[in-house]
């Protein structure tokens, strides 16, 4: 059975949950609960790193979409980092996002040191 792993830590300004594992009905709650821990600590700047979900359904898709909608209520920042080249060519999640249509929602970044910087800009949709 796999299962989701969260991690946390800082870069600068930013909290960064590096995400790896299976985005499902069963595991999105931990990643949704790690989400609210870090906001109610007070850090509105968020970075997720999902390069290492190997798989998401609707529900994890819903944890994304109420992340950024949380973020976005306290004035914060979002940002997703969804490598376009890698394991099975490219994120999983960001071929879900894409086919959901709902990709352009989300600042991407191809890696937490692009996410972080302060002249960044997100991929292309």
């Amino acid at each position: 059975m796999v299962t989701v792993k969260v991690t946390g830590g800082e870069r600068g300004d930013w909290a960064v949950l590096q995400v790896s594992g299976e985005l499902d009905l069963v595991t999105s709650p931990v990643m949704r609960q790690h989400i609210h821990d870090v906001v109610a600590e007070g850090r509105h700047s968020l970075v997720l790193d999902l390069s290492e979900v190997m798989f998401c359904d609707s529900s994890g898709v819903g944890v994304l979409i109420a992340a950024r909608r949380l973020i976005r209520s306290c004035q914060g920042s979002l940002r997703l980092i969804l490598p376009a080249q890698g394991a099975a060519d490219g994120s999983h999640v960001n071929r879900v996002l894409g086919a959901l249509g709902v990709r352009r929602l989300f600042d991407v970044y191809p890696d937490v040191a692009a996410a972080v910087a302060d002249d960044a800009g997100p991929l292309s949709a």
